[in-house]
């Protein structure tokens, strides 16, 4: 096809460099592939993309709450950094897996938010469930470079907790029953793929500087609109870049408790962020350049592994790591109060995800309507290992099929209307793909 041609432009336009081809985000004013350029268009749908954030060890439960609707809804104080965000909102309570009661487990039994499959007891034997994120890939995935985008803060830990693999507490997602999806928590590796090929290939210099050229003609082919949304895209892009940069020449490294005390191998490159905020930060910044470039339109987000040892010094009061000190405090009054940050800490990065989201405009709404979020951890009360009842917050009008604002309280409904599962079947339903069961399920989560 000619450059001349009125075929040759496309909302989703890509600018190429030297081997190297960078997908900009949607554009209003772009027309369609196969339409002749000046024709009357119907506006294109922008895509619909699900983002999952968890956190581990689960809340106090006396201050993970919400009553009321819109922006007069009332919330708890674990969930105080949502208040700007209460009418993008449901708060979701009373869900739960039947299959984690099966384990002897009181943590990584709860390890299967996603699928809702039981976590093998067999110490020999690695299996619990494909989570609904890759079911969603193996159906959407061959639509971006990237068919679902799995990040983490900390590693994977490979030693035994209560018999069972760590494997387990350090995965949220899972291609198949037997095998977790690679979690990357590098945000240098994780850019390179979004920015290169796909495949993660390095970079050696700027991706904007590799298609100054083309991005400068196509400037002037666009609307103001438009050209305002891309000169933002480049800056999002270029500041990425740069705390990356910073962060590789960090040299300590901090938020997660090492295997060993000392190391066994020299020391590698200095890649990570040298304190978990930053880490995070970085992480959900990815996240919304993912979507926003549509390299992937499934992403999920481990802030923290099941047991972790994060140590939460950097919050004001806070002393101790996530899961002995602070998730189980014997109900000290100073050791809640510190537990209540971390919960309050979690939020503050799934608000800062919607917010972000929420100020990038798609046509006549945002990149926060054209999505689905979800904030959950598999566990409720942290202290006592319960999960009779998940934390469940959603975000997004998931293209106009979700209503926000709401409370939808299901504790009183009954087991079988109450299922994590029939939740599951709802989002994927929205994002086009529907199955008969899933996990437990084979029934819709009624009022979503």
């Amino acid at each position: 096809m000619s450059p001349s041609s009125p075929y040759h432009m496309s909302r989703r336009h890509f600018l190429r460099g030297v081997g190297v081809a960078l997908a900009l985000p949607w554009l209003e004013s772009m027309p369609l592939y196969g339409q002749v350029a000046g024709a009357a268009t119907k506006a294109a749908t922008p895509p619909l993309r699900l983002g999952i954030v968890y956190f581990s060890n689960g809340v106090e439960p006396i201050h993970w709450w919400a009553k009321g609707s819109g922006a007069a809804m009332e919330l708890g104080p674990a969930l105080s950094t949502m208040m700007p965000h209460r009418e993008d909102m449901v708060f979701v309570n009373g869900l739960y897996n039947q299959s984690a009661f099966e384990s002897t487990s009181p943590h990584l039994g709860r390890m299967n938010l996603l699928s809702g499959a039981s976590v093998s007891l067999d110490p020999g034997e690695i299996r619990v469930g494909t989570s609904m994120d890759q079911v969603l890939a193996a159906h959407l995935g061959h639509q971006t470079a990237v068919p679902s985008l799995v990040l983490g803060i900390e590693p994977n830990e490979l030693r035994l907790e209560d018999g069972l693999s760590m494997i387990y507490g350090s995965s949220l997602s899972w291609v198949s029953p037997t095998k977790p999806a690679t979690k990357e928590i590098y945000p240098s590796r994780a850019f390179d793929r979004l920015v290169g090929d796909g495949t993660g290939r390095k970079l050696d210099r700027s991706i904007l500087d590799e298609v100054r050229e083309d991005s400068a003609s196509l400037k002037r082919k666009v609307s103001h609109d438009d050209s305002v949304k891309l000169q933002e895209y480049f800056e999002s892009i270029r500041d990425i870049e740069q705390r990356i940069a910073r962060a590789n020449q960090e040299e300590r490294l901090e938020g997660w408790r090492p295997s060993l005390a000392q190391p066994n191998m020299p020391r590698p490159a200095n890649e990570l962020p040298q304190n978990v905020p930053d880490h995070m930060k970085l992480m959900l910044d990815l996240t919304v350049l993912a979507f926003q470039m549509d390299k992937s339109r499934i992403a999920t987000l481990m802030l923290n592994n099941d047991l972790s040892q994060m140590n939460f010094k950097f919050l004001q009061g806070v002393q101790g790591a996530l899961h002995l000190d602070l998730t189980h405090n014997g109900h000290a009054v100073d050791k809640e109060a510190m537990y209540l940050k971390t919960n309050q800490f979690h939020l503050a990065q799934f608000a800062y995800l919607t917010q972000r989201m929420k100020e990038i405009k798609e046509g006549e709404g945002t990149m926060l309507d054209n999505s689905i979020l979800m904030m959950a951890s598999s566990l409720f009360d942290g202290d006592a290992h319960s999960a009779n009842q998940l934390p469940i917050l959603l975000t997004g009008k998931g293209g106009g099929s979700l209503k926000t604002g709401r409370v939808l309280d299901y504790l009183a409904a009954g087991d079988a209307n109450r299922k994590a599962c029939s939740l599951h079947l709802s989002l994927m339903d929205r994002m086009g793909v529907k199955l008969d069961r899933f996990g437990d399920a084979t029934t819709r989560l009624a009022g979503l």
